[in-house]
């Protein structure tokens, strides 16, 4: 069974950081694409960053670009998000995904996400 969970969230001064780490099992990640959308109350998911675990190419929204970093160890299957000058608009649900390498970033397996709350 392919599974992901998330941790690491929180509850987080405006300005501070926070790492999200996502810890996949049933399958290795090296050959995937893994990253993190994030759900706010209202609003439709956003995608947040993506990696091609193989060849370490990223990819950032324009919201996050600069700020948060996404990194991932094939060792231990895991997947991480460095999150930094947090605001309050990054305040949502944030869910680790997967996808096969060919199907880039289009994610079909899915954490139960972890909450990120930023206060001012």
């Amino acid at each position: 069974e392919e599974r992901l969970v998330e941790s690491g969230g929180g509850l987080v001064q405006a300005g501070g950081s926070l790492r999200l780490s996502c810890t996949a099992s049933g399958f290795s990640i090296e050959n995937h694409a893994l990253g993190w959308v994030r759900q706010a109350p209202g609003k439709e998911r956003e995608g947040v960053s993506c990696i091609s675990v193989s060849d370490g190419i990223t990819s950032y929204s324009d919201s996050v670009e600069g700020r948060f970093t996404i990194s991932s160890d094939s060792a231990k299957n895991m997947v991480y998000l460095q999150m930094d000058s947090l605001n309050s608009e990054d305040t949502a649900v944030y869910y680790c995904g997967a996808a096969d390498f060919g199907l880039g970033c289009e994610f079909d397996v899915w954490g139960r996400g972890t909450q990120v709350t930023v206060s001012s």
